[in-house]
């Protein structure tokens, strides 16, 4: 039987974060994943924005989370090799009652500690965006909003637990548990597994791995699915910052924003529905995507498509996140972890040690950790194609050389499925979409991810 300290129940961002976490401060951890790979979740669909936390609820453990996770971020970057590129972001008003909250938002960003919001006139958004619609009528301006390669990131959080003495277990899907004299056992599809802290950071299925454990969740996930429209390439040039709508009190809205991998995207829509792994487009809200931004971004009109794609956050019954801290168990639930997450995931990682700490755990930091170095992704960075030693492009939409594929596949945490050699290199996610160079690809990979690659089979 497998044994640790801390079992991390998740390898979704805030999961990979909390092994992290736990890892650097000498914890035994231990990752289950029921997926072949991290990120099969709502971790793998996000915007890829790094918030302010300008907007978050006023004095609640989200809003310090983020703004925790925000300043972790920016002191762990570098050394990681983790691309950050400082759009700041406009919050745009398009009639004169989205202005009028403006007034709001900015004594609302003050109490939240982001103090550097400016109202901008039409003309001084025009001077930044110059190709923003006709119908803008002023905007605040967010300089402190950036965007981020949303999954390098949590696999190096994942990867730094691993590489300091922790172990990812995956198609490890959490059926039960029990509890005796200080000790978890816990039931997994691939074994039993002991403990003496557990954290169910299970995002979509977090209510049930506590009612597979606990017989009961004092929350019901709600899976909210948000769509999203990626334009060419070729956008990329019309937008440089992140447009925000003003938000309502259901939503934050859709937004328009550059991506650190070079293309223009639109969304997400906050759609309720029932199934938590079933994220289907739809071709009359993709096109009322494009209409509006198109509206707010007329050169995107007759832009070419790259790609669509939804994802699913864990809304609950109710707007905060839904921490349980079980502390006669030694149990923590972080749950409801929505749009927020990518940012506050560091933050919630050292709050889940802190509550540890509160159940009397007590552990020995790393001294002169591993840091792994990331591969780089984004546009504008040098890429491996730019590097020599590599035999070829496999993937000329997305430059992807045979070297970073075969790298995605080794290492501490190597790519289980295609779904994480796409998320890991890019690879097949450029304008052709794998037309081009899915043969070669299904040659590199054959036999070496849990789904194989065969020309001609379309794949999620």
């Amino acid at each position: 039987m497998a044994q640790a300290d801390v079992v991390v129940i998740g390898g979704g961002v805030v999961g990979c974060a909390v092994a992290r976490k736990m890892a650097l401060e000498g914890a035994k951890v231990i990752l289950l994943e029921k997926g072949a790979d991290i990120l099969e979740g709502a971790s793998k669909g996000n915007s890829a924005i790094l918030h302010t936390g300008f907007d978050a609820p006023v004095d609640t453990l989200e809003q310090e989370c983020v703004a925790l996770g925000y300043a972790k971020y920016h002191a762990i970057h570098k050394d990681m090799h983790l691309p950050v590129k400082k759009t700041g972001a406009i919050l745009a008003a398009w009639s004169e009652e989205e202005e009028a909250k403006f007034t709001g938002i900015l004594e609302k960003a003050n109490l939240n500690g982001v103090k550097d919001l400016r109202m901008l006139s039409r003309k001084e958004v025009l001077n930044i965006e110059p190709a923003l619609g006709n119908s803008l009528v002023s905007a605040l301006l967010v300089p402190g909003e950036s965007i981020i390669d949303p999954w390098s990131s949590p696999l190096a959080y994942l990867k730094q637990a691993v590489e300091n003495g922790g172990q990812a277990i995956f198609n490890a899907q959490v059926t039960g548990g029990e509890f005796a004299n200080g000790e978890w056992v816990l039931q997994t599809s691939q074994g039993k597994v002991g403990a003496r802290y557990v954290v169910n950071c299970a995002g979509l299925y977090g209510d049930i791995v506590d009612a597979a454990v606990f017989g009961e969740a004092d929350f019901t996930i709600k899976p909210r699915k948000g769509q999203f429209v990626v334009f060419d390439k070729s956008a990329g040039s019309l937008l440089t910052t992140i447009i925000l709508p003003v938000p309502t009190e259901r939503t934050k809205g859709i937004v328009l924003f550059p991506t650190i991998f070079g293309n223009v995207v639109v969304g997400p829509t906050a759609e309720e529905q029932e199934s938590r792994n079933k994220a289907f487009v739809d071709r009359d809200v993709l096109q009322s995507l494009i209409k509006q931004a198109e509206y707010k971004l007329p050169g995107l009109s007759g832009m070419p498509v790259t790609s669509t794609f939804a994802g699913i956050r864990p809304a609950t019954e109710k707007s905060p996140y839904r921490i349980r801290k079980r502390a006669e168990c030694n149990w923590l639930t972080l749950g409801g972890i929505r749009s927020t997450g990518l940012t506050a995931a560091l933050g919630l990682a050292e709050k889940s040690f802190e509550w540890l700490l509160e159940f009397g755990a007590s552990f020995k930091a790393v001294q002169a950790p591993i840091i792994p170095v990331m591969p780089n992704l984004a546009e504008h960075l040098p890429r491996d194609y730019t590097k020599p030693g590599y035999d070829e492009i496999v993937c000329h939409c997305e430059m992807v050389t045979d070297r970073e594929i075969k790298e995605a596949m080794s290492g501490s945490v190597p790519a289980g499925n295609l779904g994480g050699l796409k998320r890991r290199t890019r690879v097949t996610m450029g304008r052709c979409q794998g037309f081009y160079c899915s043969a070669r690809l299904a040659e590199l990979t054959k036999g070496k991810l849990e789904d194989s690659l065969e020309v001609g089979v379309a794949h999620d």
